[in-house]
């Protein structure tokens, strides 16, 4: 018994969507919801939540940038992998750990290797 036949029918439908998102982009909570036309950023954070750990997570993220709380590391060393544009802390920053650089890094579902982000 494959993982999506115990998924709830929306929590598939976001994993799906994670998993569109082409490595080095992002889409935020409410990226994904719009994108569904279903739901909202706290439904969408709940599913990656409860069943995120099978598709890339570190690709569905908080609207600010902000890396995962708890997953922090484990993160950051899959945008470093796939070259994520990340901007450096600001310095009264705790831990002083980079942020996403979601002007950049933002995926609008488009193509992902010739879009005009990464320019």
């Amino acid at each position: 018994m494959g993982r999506m036949e115990e998924l709830p029918e929306y929590a598939e439908r976001v994993l799906e969507v994670a998993e569109l998102i082409p490595p080095g982009r992002v889409m935020t909570y409410g990226d994904v919801a719009e994108w569904l036309d279903e739901g909202g950023p706290r439904q969408v954070g709940r599913v990656m939540a409860l069943y995120g750990g099978a598709v890339p997570w570190w690709r569905v993220v908080r609207a600010d940038g902000t890396l995962l709380p708890g997953h922090e590391l484990s993160a950051l060393a899959q945008y470093r992998a796939e070259e994520t544009p990340l901007r450096d802390a600001p310095r009264s920053a705790d831990g002083r750990l980079p942020r996403l650089d979601m002007r950049r890094a933002r995926w609008d579902g488009g193509e992902g290797a010739d879009d005009s982000a990464h320019i």
